[in-house]
């Protein structure tokens, strides 16, 4: 990307969002791009979202996403929700479709002015989350945080939707927990090959969760749609 392009900078459920406008053009936001605009104070993100053309049937867009450290992201649910947003106030549409690395995903905009994103069914097998080691049962894998004999976080569910979740639940304050401080390394744990979004979660009850997480190539975010999807 070697010239100006137009962008908005957006806010998705408390996720700081980029939305950059790259239709017509056959270039794409770079590492070295999105990480310069992730340590400016007035660009900083969560995620940068390219909007680009596509020649797929039944496809309106494709989405390049980004994270702060230069990453691609598969899919960002709060991201699309904002990119919904900025192409139903162009366009006047309600419904879209676009492709991602996590496949194709389908967003509109109702009449009481939410956006709904579908991402799609989560994905439970070992091999395709993915994690570096088989584990039959993915809804509690053995990993920890803390001493063998009184672990501070272990057992997470892990799955994905598009993207790597693990998801340790808890019975006390989600807020009691380093997330910033665990975070980077179960991030980074080798059971995770591709890396993987870590959230903490608590049931408070049946239609509602308290949950923190630490977005991979990231790092601590207000909100993360995926992972709010991975939990439920």
């Amino acid at each position: 990307m070697a010239s100006m392009v137009p962008f908005a900078k957006m806010n998705g459920l408390g996720n700081d969002i980029v939305v950059i406008d790259m239709r017509g053009r056959t270039d794409a936001v770079t590492s070295e791009a999105a990480i310069a605009l992730a340590a400016n104070e007035k660009t900083g993100f969560d995620q940068i979202m390219a909007i680009h053309d596509t020649d797929l049937n039944g496809v309106d867009y494709r989405i390049d996403i980004l994270n702060r450290d230069g990453s691609r992201a598969q899919a960002c649910g709060n991201g699309t929700r904002c990119v919904v947003q900025a192409l139903a106030g162009e366009t006047g549409r309600k419904s879209f479709t676009f492709k991602t690395l996590a496949g194709i995903l389908t967003a509109q905009e109702h009449e009481d002015g939410l956006i709904s994103v579908d991402m799609g069914q989560p994905e439970f097998r070992w091999d395709k989350i993915p994690l570096a080691e088989e584990f039959y049962d993915t809804s509690r894998i053995e990993l920890q945080i803390g001493p063998i004999d009184a672990p501070l976080l272990h057992s997470p569910s892990v799955m994905s939707m598009g993207n790597p979740h693990a998801i340790f639940w808890v019975r006390d304050d989600v807020w009691a927990h380093d997330l910033e401080r665990f975070g980077p390394l179960l991030e980074n744990h080798p059971i995770f090959p591709e890396r993987a979004n870590i959230s903490i979660a608590r049931v408070i009850d049946d239609h509602t969760l308290d949950l923190r997480t630490w977005e991979r190539g990231t790092g601590l975010t207000r909100a993360c749609g995926s992972g709010a999807c991975a939990a439920a």
